[in-house]
């Protein structure tokens, strides 16, 4: 197929744009060029910004494209400029979140309203715009909006948990490794018991490789994650063997935890996803998670952030309390 893939140039974008092109597909990535990687694989680009794709209906039609993946719409308007920029009649897919699930806004309420694990027909969260009022610039974010515009179209929306991977620019893994690079040999932890399900950046984009072949994904929502959930404990373990380390996780109270470890502490609801529908509709399969989270450890320790993180006083202040 041609493919037109939006924003494709960062993390699960450009896992993306990898796996459609390994797959034999010809793909048309579009992206401000504020970011161009120098290892990507030689696809096509389209510089412009999402307010101006409209401009650019042309040159997105003179592609001929079969298919569109987008991967940074973030609120309607985002959606609505896309979709009205593209030719009629393509296999849509928009990356989405969990997030769209009511238990993940009780977490952000410190509540309990579901049972786990949550699947596509678990229960969508009833107010819109999470994160209004508490992050700067994400007002008017919210994936259900985008989930129903895309849907409305016949697109296919794929709903992520937390991916981990290469060129992770969330840096999922830093609240052990930061820790191991500045020689820190015991790190304040909570009871760990939390449960948070997570995919692989990788076999995240062979799912949605997966979702553009398949002729019948169209209107569906699919879940995309990992089909064992590591508590918070075990999951920093990993990360632990994974970069030789012997650093010891030390209980404290939740309330003297570091900010960046407070997922280690209680939390009021696990939020754990079934993929089944994946797995059994487009036969998707996971990678191994020791193997791929050591991928990912080796990686970051070996392309660490340019502006560490490098104050440890609450780990200290943490530490002192036992």
């Amino acid at each position: 197929m041609r493919v037109v893939v939006l924003g494709g140039t960062r993390f699960i974008g450009r896992a993306i744009v990898e796996e459609l092109e390994g797959s034999g597909h010809d793909v048309l990535v579009v992206h401000r060029g504020n970011l161009e990687p120098d290892d990507m694989p030689p696809v096509k680009h389209l510089h412009a910004d999402r307010g101006e794709l409209g401009a650019h209906r042309k040159g997105l039609a003179a592609f001929e494209p079969d298919a569109a993946v987008d991967c940074r719409a973030l609120t309607r308007a985002d959606s609505e400029i896309v979709l009205d920029a593209l030719p009629a009649g393509l296999r849509l897919v928009v990356i989405s979140s969990i997030d769209v699930y009511r238990a993940f806004g009780a977490l952000n309420q410190d509540l309990e309203t579901d049972p786990v694990p949550l699947d596509e027909e678990s229960a969508v969260r009833p107010t819109r715009y999470p994160y209004r009022g508490l992050m700067p610039g994400m007002e008017h974010y919210d994936k259900l909006d985008v989930e129903e515009a895309y849907l409305a179209r016949g697109g296919t929306s794929v709903r992520l948990p937390m991916v981990y991977g290469e060129h992770d620019y969330q840096l999922r893994e830093e609240f052990i490794l930061r820790r191991l690079r500045a020689g820190r040999t015991r790190i304040p932890f909570g009871g760990g018991t939390w449960l948070a399900c997570r995919a692989y950046v990788r076999d995240v984009a062979r799912g949605v490789v997966r979702v553009l072949e398949s002729p019948d994904a169209g209107g569906h929502v699919f879940n995309l994650c990992e089909d064992r959930t590591y508590s918070m404990r075990m999951w920093s373990r990993m990360i632990l063997d994974a970069a030789g380390s012997t650093a010891e996780l030390v209980r404290v109270a939740d309330d003297v935890l570091p900010e960046d470890l407070k997922p280690t502490g209680t939390m009021s609801q696990h939020i754990v996803v079934s993929a089944q529908k994946a797995r059994s509709r487009l036969g998707w399969t996971t990678s191994d998670p020791d193997k791929s989270l050591g991928t990912s450890v080796r990686w970051h320790l070996a392309n660490p952030p340019s502006d560490p993180n490098i104050d440890f006083a609450a780990d200290d202040r943490a530490l002192g309390t036992v």
